[in-house]
């Protein structure tokens, strides 16, 4: 009797298990990775998993090249509003071949673009906020430096073949009906549920959303269809240089 209730445990549990990971791509193979390497990348974080998201354009879409375990970040769930809360901000960011600092004294870094329009719109404030290696953050997103040869790599060759942007969206958590509703007290919820259409928009059509900001608020747009870049976010920074490793004046890395 106990092998059958257990038997029929198992069967009840399949379908909660599908619905946690169907928005979940697999990895590609080692072979299919290493063509990748300078295509078109777009880049997903989530707070709560504590993982990093590495995408490349295959044909029409963006396929997962590797998810990478994040070591450290700080301040918790919710967005950086202030310099010096030590918060590692949540939203949509867009960055060119300006933001890569190979120099960083956390090994390597990309600097993700804060403040973006939607953060000066509400007054946040802060600079030069990260994804490093040497796992140790002070409001950036830290990993250990091997995962960040690759995921540099992937980033830097998709500027030197071209990629004129590259977006980046961080998220809370998975935004997930249940995630939100577990969350639903928080006093971040209603800008989390800004974040969801973004989230949506790529699970169901493996592109990065077309993000900007109108009144204070981020809204999904139509696609901005080019040879060599998928989606423009709502970015006052200047086009990149031509020589996609140039590097301007050094980065100040201040939190």
């Amino acid at each position: 009797m106990s092998k059958i209730a257990l038997l029929f445990a198992m069967l009840f549990s399949l379908p909660m298990i599908t619905a946690c990971s169907a928005s979940e791509q697999v990895p590609e193979a080692p072979v299919v990775k290493q063509q990748l390497v300078g295509s078109p990348v777009y880049i997903q974080i989530f707070k709560e998993e504590r993982t990093l998201e590495l995408y490349a354009k295959m044909g029409n879409e963006f396929r997962l090249v590797n998810s990478f375990r994040i070591c450290n970040f700080s301040g918790g769930l919710g967005p950086k509003r202030r310099e010096g809360d030590f918060k590692s901000p949540e939203g949509f960011y867009s960055v060119d071949a300006r933001h890569l600092k190979p120099d960083s004294k956390y090994y390597r870094a990309i600097n993700i673009g804060f403040p973006n329009d939607y953060d000066k719109s509400q007054g946040y404030s802060g600079a030069y906020l990260m994804i490093h290696g040497e796992c140790k953050s002070i409001g950036c997103y830290a990993m250990t430096n091997t995962y960040m040869d690759e995921i540099y790599r992937y980033v830097e060759a998709a500027f030197a073949y071209g990629q004129n942007r590259i977006d980046i969206s961080i998220y809370p958590f998975r935004m997930t009906e249940q995630n939100l509703k577990r969350h639903r007290s928080s006093s971040d919820i209603a800008f989390w549920n800004q974040l969801k259409p973004g989230y949506d928009y790529f699970v169901k059509n493996h592109q990065p959303p077309v993000v900007s900001v109108s009144n204070g608020q981020y809204v999904l747009g139509q696609p901005v269809m080019s040879s060599n870049q998928m989606t423009q976010y709502a970015s006052t920074a200047p086009a990149a240089s031509t020589n996609p490793f140039a590097q301007t004046k050094p980065l100040t890395e201040v939190k």
